[in-house]
């Protein structure tokens, strides 16, 4: 299968509505594709209409899942949500958090996605790049975080058996508070011992517009498209947010969400 191109209007297809119309890379071959930016399914991504960044998805050739012994491997252009229901089907456990979580794996693995205490890395046996397998040990990660500098074309798990249906309505369950408008997921990184929504809500954001942007009603470190929001819009509050929590708690928020300026 050859790579091509692919026109993708980012107001249409970006989680959080916004961005211009571009040419992308479809990315069916392993390759050194420095010049590019992976956006995956484009979740927790902010795309200004003026960006000069060349942008690329995986393709169908990256979207599998193969079972061989006590190991799971997966391509990178796989849902969480097709994901899920393979270890359902086949009663594999641990990613029961995948519930409610979008996104493609390669995404997923990048971000070290996860929620609360439970995140990808922590069932990974290794993943593959350009220059083959690397093992998890080999890879430097950290909450929401990975110092991953390239593309991964495949991520392989742990097989362990027994999926938990009490431990998924758990996970649904603790999605339930996240709002279902348009948007990038969560915002910021909870800072250690204390929440991003939390810091947000104390200095006033929570649900204060700017534009067609806000802070969540329902959860205050979502930043939501509430049907015209723009870009401007989204930057000034990210940085207002940065910005007060600064000054009344001398906390330094981190953007989960990328921008692409």
């Amino acid at each position: 299968m050859q790579n091509s191109t692919k026109t993708i209007d980012f107001k249409r297809y970006s989680s959080i509505k916004i961005g211009p119309q571009l040419e992308v890379l479809v990315i069916n071959e392993i390759g050194d594709y420095s010049d590019y930016q992976i956006i995956g399914r484009a979740n927790n991504l902010l795309i200004s209409p003026n960006t000069k960044k060349k942008f690329a998805i995986l393709g169908e050739a990256f979207d599998y899942i193969r079972q061989e012994g006590d190991l799971l491997y997966v391509g990178c252009a796989t849902t969480s949500g097709k994901l899920l229901t393979y270890t359902r089907k086949n009663d594999i456990a641990n990613l029961e958090f995948l519930a409610k979580l979008p996104g493609n794996m390669g995404g997923l693995v990048k971000m070290n996605a996860g929620l609360k205490s439970w995140e990808v890395f922590n069932y990974i046996h290794s993943i593959k790049t350009k220059d083959g397998y690397i093992k998890k040990e080999d890879v430097e990660y950290s909450y929401r975080h990975t110092k991953l500098d390239t593309i991964v074309y495949e991520v392989v798990f742990n097989i362990e058996y027994g999926f938990c249906k009490d431990k998924l309505k758990e996970f649904n369950r603790m999605r339930d508070n996240q709002p279902h408008m348009p948007s990038a997921g969560s915002c910021f990184k909870n800072p250690k011992g204390d929440f991003a929504g939390r810091l947000i809500q104390e200095v006033g954001l929570k649900g204060e517009p700017k534009g067609g942007m806000s802070f969540s009603q329902e959860h205050a470190n979502f930043l939501v498209n509430n049907g015209d929001g723009t870009f401007e819009d989204a930057v000034y509050l990210i940085n207002e947010a940065k910005k007060r929590v600064k000054e009344q708690f001398n906390i330094d928020i981190q953007e989960e969400v990328i921008i692409y300026k």
